[in-house]
This record gives C-alpha cells, structure tokens and sequence, in this order.
C-alpha cells in the first residue's frame, strides 16, 4: 500500500496543520488555524506562479457553500447528481 499522494501536501506544526490538494490547476487549501492558513497562502505566490481567487465554490463537481457566521460548511453534489440522473 502506498501512503502518498502527489497531489495532496500536509503542513504540520504542533497542533496547528494545513492541507493543500492540488488538482490540475486548482488549489484547495483548508487547516485547522486560520493565520497558519494565511501564512501558507502567502508563502506560497513568493515560490510559485499563482493568483487567488477568493472563497471557493466549486470543485470536482462538488459546491461549497460557506457561512461563516454559523462556522458551517456545506458540500453538495446535487446538481451533479441531477445531471446524471437526465
């Protein structure tokens, strides 16, 4: 069994960590620490060609709806699965 995976990347320290899932041409960079988060997402235009483009919505087919004053993230594939079903 291999434990790696080339397209995603983990940033421990501690008890803080951040997640960078890497496909194609998107990132997704998610953690457990907010200024960690930050501190990767500024780290990271210094050694790569990158630019953000904000929250994200959208990826893999799957819609990312964030409501940051109830500190709830919501995942749904519905429209996917409707267009299966058609």
């Amino acid at each position: 069994m291999i434990d790696e995976d080339y397209s995603v990347y983990v940033k421990k320290d501690k008890y803080k960590f951040v997640i960078l899932a890497l496909y194609v041409d998107d990132i997704l960079l998610v953690g457990n620490d907010k200024v960690y988060i930050i501190m990767v997402k500024n780290w990271l235009p210094s050694n790569y060609e990158i630019k953000g483009l904000g929250d994200i919505t959208n990826i893999l087919r799957v819609k990312i709806t964030q409501d940051h004053f109830k500190r709830l993230i919501v995942l749904s594939q519905e429209s996917y699965i409707k267009k299966i079903l058609k």
